[in-house]
């Protein structure tokens, strides 16, 4: 017990008390300079949905599906990316393979913000890729990638990149070749081979990646501020906004909340795929 004391003391002391605390603000009412106070109320959760002194808006709901939807857009295409990311380092000479995982996890090193910033200077206006994209008709002319909701994903994919490449890279190392050998010999084609040979070997790291990438990229906050421009706003800036400049403390709790049960609900349909799936205790989370 007194091992683990301190890491639970800290845990309790940082995670579970705030946590705690937010809750509490979410049910107060908005009161002076946007500071909660009693009584408690539902009212926070009534504009979140939409509902206001004007009448009903569907705003914070589109901020909300937006954030839902570029999560999943974002997290699936890292997936694929880095599947053949992970695998390629893997079947790389030993020699070569610390210096390949190097130059996937350097990138984070470096501060987010700094990162956003480069993208916005690659996207934007009169930029090299924005002039191509201008060329081949995706976008007007005189017209740059940065601001939209492309660059915001593009931001994403790039930040959770290494987040999915190391717990692939992981399993791939331990991949058992033989079960690959035996659907070639079977006439497996790519795809087949990969679904039942592949998958089932990859899915411990695939769920552990698709956590650790969904979960922040749900709650993102810089990301979409910068490279979305106020175009794509996701629910982590909604919240930041309620906390600084609307000055409404109990909206932003009550929508920080939903993030939470939000992550919980993810987690739980990951868990249940994991056993489904897998049936391995490796893939439980």
């Amino acid at each position: 017990m007194a091992v683990i004391s301190p890491g639970v003391i800290w845990i309790v002391v940082f995670l579970v008390l705030p946590s705690a605390y937010l809750m509490t603000i979410a049910f107060m009412t908005n009161g002076t300079y946007g500071l909660p106070r009693m009584p408690l109320t539902l009212e926070a959760f009534k504009e979140l949905a939409g509902f206001g002194f004007l009448g009903w808006s569907p705003g914070n709901l589109y901020t909300l599906i937006r954030s839902i939807w570029q999560t999943v857009l974002s997290t699936s295409l890292v997936i694929v990316m880095a599947y053949p990311i992970a695998y390629y380092i893997t079947r790389a000479p030993a020699r070569m393979r610390p210096l390949m995982l190097l130059a996937v996890v350097v990138p984070s090193w470096t501060n987010q913000v700094i990162r956003a910033i480069g993208w916005m200077n690659i996207l934007s206006p009169g930029s090299p890729v924005s002039d191509l994209a201008a060329s081949m008709g995706l976008i007007p002319a005189q017209m740059g990638l940065f601001p939209s909701k492309f660059a915001v994903v593009v931001g994403l994919v790039y930040n959770f990149m290494p987040f999915m490449v190391l717990p692939l890279y992981a399993v791939f190392e331990k991949l058992d070749y033989a079960q690959i050998d035996a659907a070639r010999d079977l006439r497996a084609g790519p795809i087949r081979t990969f679904i039942h040979a592949v998958l089932p070997q990859t899915l411990p790291g695939l769920l552990a990646g698709t956590v650790l990438v969904s979960i922040p990229a749900f709650g993102m906050y810089v990301i979409p501020e910068l490279l979305g421009g106020g175009k794509s706003m996701m629910l982590g800036n909604l919240v930041a906004r309620q906390f600084a400049a609307a000055s409404n403390w109990p909206l932003g709790a009550a929508g920080a909340l939903i993030m939470i049960i939000a992550t919980l609900l993810g987690l739980l349909v990951l868990r249940r795929m994991g056993k489904k799936l897998g049936g391995d205790s490796q893939v439980v989370l």
